[in-house]
């Protein structure tokens, strides 16, 4: 490989009623787990967001990024993803660029448009506008992180003549996630990389590159891994599928996998892991498949894994990120 690869851990920070441990607890547990896979060999931590859940799913993950910077050396942080239309895009960049100054520069931006009318409702913004919520809000960020004046009028956004300080040393890079072509399109044209969900996208990713005058290894991915990676990937299913089961409806309840109502539901956690984003992996397949996948898009720089399930203890968390440690991150490098 002509360029490194980091592998690392995703979070979303749910903690569901019916298996919830005290919040200052489960958050306390969860940056030690991140700290210690530090120090097993993982490389990157990446935060979603979401707003009025019932779990808990996280809110602020720019606040856990600092928190999780402060814990860790070297392991770079991410967002995958904040979701931009819902946010003023001055105060991201302020507090973006403050996540990048207070880790040494360890933080970059991945931004999606969103799609859960409640939380559009909540925030005052309209789900129509999100194309030209994020594109907008893209430009502004990059120009608060140019050291110069802003000065930006456009359809959703006016920033009149601002000086937007301190400029961080390191500028992240921002990411933008997709699953529907134009979106990835939308990538390809305006953002620095593509957070991409499970391998889906990737050759929609490369050729819309090249139609925008890049090559695909001028690109760059962030691919969020939904593999389920163990000894006996079969009997480690099992004994986590109601939670791989919670958070695969969910997801379909929200309208991530098209409208609500309209994508039915899995009826147990069995049909979830053999129609839905996860994959059963051994080490041995776990380094093959991902061997092509890297072989395939030589843009991709970063893997990421679920490091826990909605629910699941970090004790049972723990068991697999130490399986991946070693038995397929040394295989990788």
């Amino acid at each position: 490989m002509t360029s490194k690869v980091n592998y690392g851990l995703w979070y979303d920070f749910r903690n569901p009623q019916q298996w919830r441990v005290p919040f200052e607890r489960f958050y306390a547990d969860r940056l030690q787990q991140i700290t210690d896979a530090e120090q097993l060999g993982f490389e990157s931590c990446w935060l979603t967001e979401h707003h009025f859940c019932d779990d808990g799913y996280t809110p602020s993950p720019l606040v856990l990024a600092s928190a999780i910077g402060a814990r860790t050396r070297a392991m770079r942080l991410g967002t995958n993803l904040m979701l931009l239309p819902l946010h003023d895009p001055v105060r991201v960049a302020e507090d973006a660029a403050t996540v990048s100054l207070v880790t040494g520069g360890r933080f970059d931006l991945g931004v999606g448009i969103g799609y859960r009318q409640l939380e559009f409702d909540q925030f005052g913004r309209t789900l129509s506008h999100r194309p030209s919520l994020v594109e907008e809000g893209i430009e502004i960020l990059r120009r608060c992180w140019s050291g110069e004046r802003v000065n930006f009028s456009g359809k959703r956004f006016q920033v009149g003549d601002l000086c937007v300080t301190p400029v961080p040393e390191h500028q992240p890079a921002i990411m933008l996630g997709g699953m529907a072509v134009p979106a990835i399109e939308r990538v390809a044209r305006i953002a620095d990389g593509f957070l991409c969900t499970g391998g889906l996208g990737l050759d929609t990713y490369c050729e819309a590159l090249v139609k925008n005058g890049k090559t695909p290894e001028q690109g760059r991915v962030a691919l969020g891994c939904w593999a389920i990676i163990a000894e006996d990937p079969e009997a480690e299913a099992a004994r986590v599928g109601e939670h791989v089961l919670y958070q695969a409806n969910e997801y379909i309840k929200w309208g991530a996998f098209g409208p609500p109502g309209e994508t039915p539901l899995f009826e147990d956690a069995r049909s979830a892991i053999d129609n839905g984003l996860y994959q059963l992996w051994d080490a041995d397949t776990a380094v093959r498949e991902l061997q092509k996948m890297l072989g395939d898009y030589p843009a991709i720089r970063d893997i990421h894994f679920w490091a826990q399930f909605p629910g699941e203890s970090v004790e049972s968390g723990n068991s697999r990120l130490r399986y991946i440690a070693e038995k397929v991150l040394p295989r990788l490098r």
